[in-house]
């Protein structure tokens, strides 16, 4: 990947690539929209293990996914936006394991919040 031009890396290797760059900047806080969308099920592994060192090492991670699983795996505050309006924000773990409020429920429609076997089932 060193000697590659970037625009012929595949998109896990952009990733990766992008990532090793801004930890060269140590930053405080890290924006990252969508960082594994598109991604095979290896580089999804890479990229959120680069992600968790970043946390590990003291970077806010401001994150944004459709991926409620990934959320789990990496996130300490969920805020769920809906229409671009702030519609919940508590912790991961209480906003997948605890029954949803009936806000969410509706926009959701999501039977598995607060079932913890049913999210299981999903990793």
């Amino acid at each position: 990947m060193a000697k590659r031009p970037a625009r012929v890396l595949s998109g896990g290797e952009q990733q990766r690539l992008a990532l090793a760059r801004a930890w060269l900047l140590n930053p405080q806080v890290l924006f990252l929209d969508e960082p594994t969308s598109a991604l095979d099920p290896a580089a999804i592994k890479a990229v959120e293990d680069a992600v968790l060192e970043f946390h590990r090492s003291g970077t806010r991670i401001v994150m944004t996914t459709h991926d409620l699983h990934q959320a789990r795996r990496l996130a300490d505050d969920v805020l769920f936006l809906h229409n671009g309006e702030l519609i919940e924000h508590t912790s991961a773990d209480d906003f997948l394991l605890l029954p949803p409020p009936p806000r969410r429920e509706r926009l959701f429609g999501a039977s598995w919040f607060g079932n913890p076997e049913a999210l299981e089932l999903c990793d």
